[in-house]
């Protein structure tokens, strides 16, 4: 794929009947539609426009037309043109098309994972570029385009939907790829526009030849072009045959045929102009017919058996006749129908022959390995050590920035190989591992199956089978990831580097199914070898269990420790480390800490955390980030930007097409609109919840427990509210711990509302467990004392609580723990002892967003003969400018200012994609839809000072 002329399709080169300056006939239907599209765009607004048809039917010359009118309107125009050589290439055109971007830290990007690098390079670049003018990104044949290309084709149009950028892409109607399939299903979801090139009617095809030949055609002439169906390029090609062989004759100002026997069919005219060739010339055509629609005039000598300079008579006669042109540094066909006309004039025998032939000729020189791969895809096969070895880098080429398409390569290639082949088994391996980064898990998991169903030996099915157990446990079923760990651990001499990567999966394993013991048996001195490991990677990843099981027994002070010399231990190191959430050392601190009394260090450590990930390539880690910074802001009951990063955490798996269960997102949603006292949504939430958890609820599951809990005692559903609090029932800590401690407070109220004791006293065991262990932690001893006030009814405890908690940073704790004891109060003799209570949990309540809490205490109030006001959280009322959050008014100063998203959330200090949340949610509060909208609404309310500070 490369930049373009801006002349598209227009004919370059040197013969007679060069099209150039021809003006575009039949199209002003489609050019009428793409001027509305610019003007739209240039009044603020994004927009998109397919154009698909045959091939020749005249996309290319109407993204030329299109092209030109764009700069004239004063667009920056991108464009780039696919090849067919491109499907297999690694790296996206799109970004090659752009400047680099300015933050050099992105540039160090790890080979891991680039989705995310890529996709947010092109689209900083692009926002940049649309502030200083409207943008036109231009893909030709995009049916070929690299797969990183077409993955950005897919998410950035909506993201980049408030920016003055115009997408637009040609596609040949026949395109079979699944992923241009789904590029044109996204567009089509954001409404784009559809221009269907069909045939030229006979009158514009006359049109046609008289600009080519300064004169009307003669009727025979215009007969033959009825022949063309219709199809502007292959009426040019019969008009210029004309011209070339100088046989009009011009009588009365008429075109007339020098004789009858022109042929109609396209590929019978190619031959038929061949035939006045050279041999040299036509050996070249047909050598490079096979090298591709641009190829280099040295590859075709070395397959021809010749020097360059002795093709030299062959190239002019090729460029004369107007086959060929030669505007940049190699050989092009001047359109693909003739290159694909003289390759399918070549017997199929021939071809893959030559493809063969080829593939040799360029791995020999060096050449990219895309581009080899093609070419042995091509010939079918056979393929000797030397190919495999190309072929297997393109395969790990392509997977950082396109991890299905690099999964499909390496099993194309595994077909070519025989059954019993080892590399066959490795390819497929990686195959697994590349589509287990997607969201074709089933997929992968198949594919395991059906490889492991070959009978491999034990060394491979020890690797395939840790492939299965990590993408088991990314999809949340670690009872099948154990199955997987175990039958690899029963294989025969294994060495010992792969027998201690599957014991730490197992140990892990065991920690996410909640059986502290089996962990600490499964180590046996794994964790002393680990930190004897000169592999960074490995002694963070022993740190990291051990804080995990301390923390799950509960010792806070020990797993705090331990899981800040991980970060720092990360830190230090120039290597990304290759660790699943939320083994990544700052993700798991930033746990450990939510659970203590140092929650508001959370933002500071994902912050930093997230970013250095995202330096590093750990791209496809980022929706945990979100999801961690999600659960630490509703701890601290900040529920607006709780429920921001739930949604972006949402937003970038969805981006990134990930197929992670995130039950933690769908239910911090959930929670969040209980508080509210939007319970429907909040119930469609818990649902998407309960389908990302499955029927393996252990790890993040609880949290889809807590929130079906939290939302049946929102509904009145008393006895099975307190049934569902049954998962933290076991009195352990373990379980209690996967949430944060101001949940722990509810589950016991929900428990004794549903009249269930037992329950209610498990979680107040757990907490007696906790302290005798750990009593580092002056929330664990609050949380205990308002349980504990809750269990015996009593308001001293409730009043140690309250006090407690005054002193920490997590208000709703408070504002529970202060209505829970103006309940108690409400019922002794005195109460408007209750009154003050009441007040405080109101005032709280109101200002972290839980209006549907402080109704409630508002009717409390009400019944004491106290009267409130109505909560003024930006959230209630109409929408409107009075709704957005505190946040979203930040943002808005800075988007007046001309700043990009990137540089809003370099500012602030945020994810770029949280001001992309943010963004959304103001566009749809304010009922806009572009930042030049935002901007004038911002300017005519003089709401632009004040808010970025």
């Amino acid at each position: 794929m490369r930049s373009t002329d801006p002349a598209g399709d227009r004919a370059r080169g040197r013969g007679k009947g060069a099209s150039a300056g021809l003006p575009l006939r039949g199209r002003d239907r489609e050019m009428a539609a793409v001027r509305e599209d610019l003007e739209a765009v240039r009044g603020g607004r994004g927009a998109y426009v397919v154009v698909e048809g045959a091939p020749g039917v005249g996309k290319s010359r109407l993204l030329a037309e299109l092209d030109e009118m764009a700069r004239r309107f004063g667009f920056d125009v991108v464009s780039v043109r696919a090849d067919e050589l491109d499907q297999y290439a690694a790296g996206a055109a799109l970004q090659s098309a752009l400047p680099p971007a300015d933050d050099a830290h992105r540039a160090a990007a790890a080979t891991d994972d680039q989705r995310l690098w890529l996709l947010d390079g092109i689209a900083d670049a692009l926002e940049a570029r649309a502030q200083r003018a409207p943008v036109a990104v231009v893909v030709d044949d995009a049916q070929w385009a690299d797969p990183a290309t077409l993955f950005v084709l897919r998410t950035l149009p909506g993201r980049l939907a408030a920016s003055r950028i115009l997408w637009v892409l040609a596609v040949r109607s026949e395109a079979e790829r699944p992923t241009v399939a789904r590029v044109r299903e996204d567009l089509e979801r954001l409404g784009a526009r559809w221009l269907t090139l069909g045939p030229l009617p006979q009158q514009e095809l006359l049109h046609i030849a008289a600009d080519v030949l300064g004169t009307r055609p003669s009727p025979g002439l215009a007969r033959l072009l009825r022949g063309v169906a219709g199809n502007p390029f292959l009426a040019l090609e019969l008009v210029r045959a004309f011209a070339d062989a100088d046989a009009g004759t011009g009588e009365a100002g008429v075109a007339s045929l020098p004789h009858p026997g022109i042929p109609a069919g396209f590929r019978r005219s190619v031959a038929a102009r061949l035939d006045r060739l050279p041999e040299d010339a036509v050996r070249l055509l047909q050598i490079g017919s096979v090298l591709g629609r641009e190829f280099d005039l040295g590859t075709a000598a070395r397959m021809l058996g010749r020097r360059v300079g002795s093709l030299l008579s062959g190239v002019e006669a090729a460029l004369n006749a107007g086959l060929l042109s030669a505007d940049g540094p190699r050989l092009a066909f001047r359109h693909d129908l003739i290159r694909q006309a003289l390759q399918e004039n070549l017997p199929r025998a021939v071809r893959t022959a030559l493809h063969g032939e080829a593939a040799d000729s360029l791995r020999g020189i060096g050449a990219r390995s895309a581009e080899v791969a093609w070419h042995v895809v091509m010939s079918g096969g056979p393929v000797d050590d030397a190919a495999v070895t190309t072929l297997t880098t393109a395969v790990r080429e392509l997977s950082p920035s396109a991890p299905d398409a690099a999964a499909d390569l390496a099993q194309r290639i595994a077909s070519l190989l025989h059954p019993h082949d080892r590399r066959r088994t490795a390819l497929l391996t990686d195959a697994a591992e590349y589509l287990g980064r997607t969201r074709r898990i089933h997929e992968a998991l198949g594919l395991v199956d059906a490889t492991l169903s070959d009978g491999p030996e034990p060394l491979q099915e020890a690797c395939l089978r840790l492939v299965a157990a990590e993408i088991h446990q990314a999809a949340g079923d670690d009872a099948a990831a154990m199955t997987h760990l175990q039958q690899a651990l029963d294989l025969p001499e294994l060495p010992p580097d792969l027998r201690v990567r599957l014991l730490k999966t197992k140990a892990t394993g065991h920690v996410y199914l909640g059986d502290i013991s089996a962990a600490e048996q499964t180590d046996t001195g794994l964790v002393e070898a680990a930190y004897r490991s000169d592999d960074p990677a490995v002694v963070v990843s022993a740190m990291v269990f051990q804080s995990q099981t301390f923390f799950y027994r509960g010792r806070l002070a020990r797993a705090l420790e331990l899981a800040e010399a991980a970060a720092g231990h990360a830190g230090t190191e120039s290597a990304g480390f290759y660790l699943r959430p939320p083994r990544i050392p700052a993700l798991w601190l930033a746990m450990v800490l939510t659970a203590t009394d140092r929650v508001a260090d959370t933002g500071r450590i994902l912050r930093e955390g997230q970013r250095e990930a995202e330096a590093r390539g750990l791209g496809w880690s980022l929706a945990h980030w979100h999801a961690a910074r999600a659960c630490a802001l509703l701890e601290q009951g900040a529920l607006d930007d709780a429920a921001v990063e739930a949604e972006a955490s949402l937003m970038v798996a969805d981006e990134l097409e990930i197929t992670r269960p995130n039950p933690r997102a769908h239910s911090v949603l959930a929670l969040v609109e209980i508080r509210r006292g939007d319970l429907v949504r909040a119930r469609d939430h818990l649902r998407a919840a309960e389908a990302d958890s499955g029927t393996h609820p252990r790890r993040y599951g609880l949290w889809v427990v807590l929130a079906r809990a939290c939302l049946a005692d929102a509904e009145g559903q008393d006895g099975a509210a307190a049934a569902l609090t049954g998962g933290f029932g076991d009195g352990e800590p373990t379980r209690l711990l996967a949430v944060g401690p101001s949940h722990w407070p509810g589950i016991v109220r929900i428990a004794l509302r549903g009249n269930d004791s037992s329950a209610a006293q498990a979680v107040s065991d757990a907490l007696r467990t906790l302290i005798a262990r750990d009593d580092s932690q002056q929330i664990i001893a609050a949380v205990r004392a308002h349980v504990d006030g809750l269990l015996h009814r009593d308001p001293r405890a409730l009043a140690s609580a309250i006090t407690a908690y005054r002193s920490g940073d997590r208000p709703l704790a408070l504002a529970a723990a202060c209505e829970d004891l103006g309940e108690l109060l409400d019922t002794s003799a005195d109460t408007t002892a209750a009154i003050p209570h009441f007040e405080e949990a109101g005032e709280l309540a109101s200002a972290s967003g839980a209006l549907r809490d402080h109704e409630r205490i508002r009717r409390r109030l009400r019944r004491l003969g106290v009267r409130t006001g109505a909560p003024r959280h930006p959230t209630t009322g109409p929408p409107g400018w009075g709704t957005l959050t505190e946040s979203e008014r930040k943002l808005i100063p800075l988007v007046v200012d001309g700043l990009t998203n990137r540089a809003i959330a370099d500012r602030l200090y945020v994810s770029v994609h949280t001001v992309n949340t943010h963004m959304k949610h103001i566009f749809t509060k304010l009922d806009i839809n572009t930042r030049v909208e935002l901007t004038r609404l911002a300017i005519e309310r003089g709401a632009v000072a004040g808010g970025a500070d």
